[in-house]
């Protein structure tokens, strides 16, 4: 009896007899092809073409100094942060953003669902340019000039200049701007003790800048060529109290006073 079971278990050829095949008709296929299209699409049009992933927030890091405001940002990207978020053209969002004159690098990226990201990182006043009006252009280590205001910012110097008759005689070949960019040089490689300090860097010449501290000492500088080595010179002279400190040979200091 038992083999007689196992023999109808059996196909014709004497194989195990197998389930069938499950086989889409063609019909089913195109379906099936069709239905994933239409998932594809309706998930594209919801992403990149409705309002449902539309940019709804601006979330913007690195506003430290109180000075760059959210809005200001928000204003920068105008259009480019509207619409769905999937779309927005990070490229010319941080061009538009790096154009606001307190920003020295910034970053965008997408924060789903609704939210554009922008990292700033703003620039930071080494020195201020007395204007022509009585007010102050900040500038920064890069010599970019970047905001105006009635008074200097703290914490650095007041660059002016006062040439001497040759350094007038010299402007055809080193022109004011040129001064004022040694000056800015100076007191971007000030070091930040330093430059808590400092009160006034004035340019007579190309060659003969000086620094007033907040003391009262004057610091002969000389020209803005090997700045560094001055700043680590000066450093350690402070540590003598005087009226005049002479750095602008650093091989052979001088302190007077």
């Amino acid at each position: 009896m038992a083999d007689e079971e196992y023999e109808e278990e059996l196909g014709e050829d004497g194989d195990e007899a197998r389930p069938p095949r499950l086989r889409l008709s063609r019909r089913g296929v195109v379906v099936l092809v069709a239905l994933g299209a239409l998932l594809v699409g309706s998930l594209a049009w919801t992403v990149f073409f409705s309002s449902a992933l539309d940019v709804r927030r601006v979330a913007v890091q690195g506003l430290d100094s109180g000075r760059l405001t959210q809005d200001e940002v928000e204003r920068a990207l105008g259009a480019t942060a509207r619409g769905p978020l999937a779309r927005v053209d990070l490229d010319r969002a941080r061009a538009e953003v790096a154009k606001v004159p307190r920003v020295a690098q910034v970053e965008v990226w997408r924060g789903w669902p609704h939210t554009l990201r922008v990292k700033v990182t703003e620039r930071r006043a080494v020195a201020a340019v007395r204007a022509d009006d009585g007010r102050f252009v900040q500038v920064d280590a890069q010599g970019v000039e970047f905001a105006t205001e009635p008074q200097p910012p703290s914490g650095v110097p007041v660059v002016a200049l006062q040439l001497a008759q040759p350094a007038l005689d010299a402007l055809p070949v080193i022109d004011r701007p040129a001064l004022v960019r040694s000056a800015v040089t100076v007191a971007a490689g000030l070091p930040p003790d330093v430059a808590k300090q400092a009160g006034s860097l004035t340019v007579y010449s190309y060659d003969d800048i000086r620094l007033q501290l907040a003391s009262g000492a004057t610091v002969r500088w000389g020209s803005a060529e090997d700045t560094p080595r001055k700043s680590r010179v000066l450093t350690a002279l402070l540590g003598r109290k005087a009226s005049n400190y002479d750095v602008s040979a650093p091989d052979a200091p001088a302190v007077s006073g």
